[in-house]
């Protein structure tokens, strides 16, 4: 931590996250097998792009424009009974796992190629 930067508790909450997507379709059919809902959005002139709301985070999935993927870990924790077989069962294909405070968590890829931590809630 720079020690020339305050530290505040708790002062700040992230509200949006964009993710740039080769396949905004693809990508939206991905993130719904994690229980997320999708509506189609367009602001303006602006990309047609998809958005949900995650508690107080607003998740928008855009268009990729160029070449460049963001390297963006993405965590989500998921109300399934069985999250292994959940994650099988929807073809999703866990690349590894790791305990973390009594969970175990799973990583997935994205359609983009971006690691996906899932933990049940």
């Amino acid at each position: 931590m720079n020690t020339n930067i305050p530290y505040i508790e708790n002062n700040i909450n992230l509200n949006l996250l964009v993710l740039r997507c080769k396949n905004i379709e693809i990508s939206k059919e991905f993130y719904e097998k994690l229980h997320l809902n999708f509506k189609q959005e367009q602001h303006g002139n602006g990309f047609i792009h998809y958005s949900t709301q995650i508690n107080e985070l607003v998740l928008e999935l855009y268009p990729l424009v160029g070449n460049s993927i963001d390297n963006i870990r993405l965590g989500f924790k998921l109300n399934v009974q069985n999250l292994k077989d959940y994650l099988t069962s929807q073809n999703i294909e866990i690349i590894s796992h790791y305990d973390f405070n009594n969970s175990i968590v799973y990583v997935v890829l994205d359609p983009d190629g971006r690691k996906i931590e899932l933990q049940k809630n």
